[in-house]
């Protein structure tokens, strides 16, 4: 019988690490990095290294004001470790996979035993997005793993304070403290948007407590105080060196992330329940009964899962209200979705609840969806230029043009997905819950894994392949390098762009017209060449699925 408050198994923890090496780390650099995010990131942590600045965070050479540096000094270091390369810039979220899986593990143990740790655990790592985003070049994973952490800290301050049933070592200022430090490294991951959740939670809870006070003025004012402490040094130290302007205008873009539509990131209402459904699958299907009774007795059981549901309803909401709408924006949410999951599992290991019949409809009905996009991409790959003559886009009819081999084969892995589904189904009815639960995380994993090595690879040569393939060949020349017509980020890291000495590089007008000192070149797309058309001296040096190649010669 297991109790509350167990301490870890040494052998679990063995097991997850395997697990995670094992899953999360292999081929992290067999596909290009991604516009925008993960080259943007990769290039911020480049030029670090380059010019050994590493208080503020640059693109091209100049302030990049949009994020703080926390993740680029983890992408920085792994340069430094395994070269400027993919598998360098997403290292540190394969590391962050670790952290995660055996957190949730220690936690579980803490709140409720063994058994729930590991399918704490194994619900994150058996989940499509949360699995998916430790093997990406993106920000989230180490921004939403700090801010988790504070939130469970701040969780146990609460307990402590209110002396609920959970056991607890520390002093309620110790877990303030730790939730605050959190939080703040949160900060300066990403920015402070990681606070606002912190504040909004904390008053729906308040409200759900009927305006009890469960943490004092003077104790809020200390935790305000913690969880500024680390970003405010950076924040400081940044305006003593380089005045106000960087904060400035990094709070207003924040603003703006929330009042406008970023880049055309527009979506419809619903769009994060959506994600949510489809992006934490299968541990979603399983939350959704948490949300009603479950007869939880423990005091801090119970409490855990109305933090938990509050949390996940103030991320949806208000990620629903901010205007751009971005999947790894609710991403924070993946941490309460995955313990109300774990919470309805453990039940049922338990018989306490059973597999209702909409719950195995649920989970069907998305694995066809799942199994039809596998079966369908490869079928469409093949007839590729069936779908070109239906495309009016001439940009993305160009981009079929891209030679990439599907065999057919690749739909298999859907094959293979529906068949485990079914598989889940009949131990479960077997009476062997556990071994069901435990070969649909693995099945998961698989899928992830299987689906970046046939599928990413081969979908990245129609929409990027061919500029990073004509980047890479000026890698060792001192050049300047310009897109026309859109934006990407794709050209600073791919391109290796040395920082030039002469400042007139970023006005293009000047590159495209002036007396340039370096050749230049431009990348473009086919619809819109017509952009370059008043410039007469560029030459045309290739178009390939759906950019074209321009080149400026330096005057003599």
């Amino acid at each position: 019988m297991e109790e509350t408050g167990m301490k870890p198994s040494r052998s679990h923890i063995f097991i997850l690490t395997g697990l995670a090496l094992i899953f999360f780390f292999p081929f992290l650099g067999g596909v290009n990095l991604f516009d925008w995010d993960e080259n943007n990131f990769a290039e911020a942590a480049r030029e670090m290294l380059i010019m050994q600045d590493y208080l503020r965070v640059h693109i091209n050479f100049q302030p990049f004001w949009e994020k703080p540096p926390l993740f680029f000094w983890l992408q920085a270091l792994s340069m430094e470790l395994f070269g400027v390369n993919e598998y360098a810039a997403r290292f540190p979220n394969a590391v962050c996979g670790i952290a995660t899986l055996i957190t949730l593990y220690m936690i579980g143990c803490r709140l409720k035993g063994r058994t729930f740790g590991m399918i704490w655990a194994l619900a994150y790592f058996g989940s499509l997005l949360p699995h998916f985003y430790f093997k990406s070049g993106i920000i989230d994973p180490w921004f939403n793993f700090f801010i988790f952490l504070g939130f469970y800290f701040f969780i146990r301050y609460n307990w402590k304070k209110n002396n609920l049933s959970l056991p607890a070592k520390h002093s309620k200022y110790s877990y303030l403290f730790v939730s605050g430090v959190f939080i703040s490294l949160a900060i300066i991951t990403k920015g402070p948007v990681a606070f606002l959740l912190v504040c909004l939670t904390l008053f729906v809870y308040w409200i759900f407590k009927k305006f009890r006070w469960f943490i004092t003025i003077p104790d809020f004012l200390l935790y305000v105080l913690f969880s500024s402490s680390v970003a405010a040094l950076w924040f400081g130290i940044e305006t003593l060196i380089n005045g106000p302007w960087f904060v400035e205008t990094f709070i207003t873009y924040q603003w703006r992330l929330f009042s406008t539509p970023d880049a055309g990131h527009k979506g419809f209402a619903g769009y994060h329940f959506v994600i949510l459904l489809l992006g934490t699958f299968p541990a979603s299907i399983f939350a959704i009964r948490a949300f009603k009774n479950l007869d939880i007795i423990a005091d801090h059981e119970k409490d855990m899962r109305l933090w938990m549901l509050i949390l996940f309803w103030v991320i949806v909401i208000l990620f629903s209200v901010v205007k751009s709408k971005i999947v790894h924006y609710s991403s924070m949410a993946y941490f309460p979705i995955t313990y109300l999951a774990s919470v309805v599992i453990y039940k049922m290991i338990k018989k306490e609840i059973s597999l209702k019949k909409w719950m195995k409809v649920m989970l069907v009905s998305i694995s066809l969806i799942i199994t039809g996009i596998f079966i369908v991409l490869p079928l469409i790959g093949i007839n590729i230029k069936w779908l070109q003559g239906k495309v009016s886009d001439p940009f993305a009819s160009a981009n079929m043009n891209a030679e990439v081999n599907w065999t057919g084969w690749e739909g298999l892995l859907g094959v293979f997905f529906m068949l485990a589904i079914f598989f889940f189904l009949r131990l479960y009815k077997k009476d062997k819950i556990k071994k069901a639960f435990i070969s649909l995380a693995i099945t998961i994993g698989l899928l992830v894994n299987f689906g970046l090595f046939l599928f990413i690879g081969k979908i990245e040569m129609y929409s990027q392949n061919a500029p990073i393939t004509f980047l890479k060949t000026l890698q060792d020349k001192d050049v300047y390098i310009i897109t026309k017509g859109y934006k990407s980020y794709t050209h600073y890291f791919y391109g290796r762009m040395k920082q030039p000495d002469n400042e007139k590089y970023t006005d293009q007008d000047w590159l495209l017209e002036g007396n340039i000192d370096k050749d230049l070149y431009i990348i473009t797309k086919i619809d819109k060449e017509h952009k370059l058309d008043q410039y007469e001296d560029l030459i045309r040096l290739n178009e390939q699925n759906g950019f074209v190649f321009y080149k400026r010669e330096a005057d003599s």
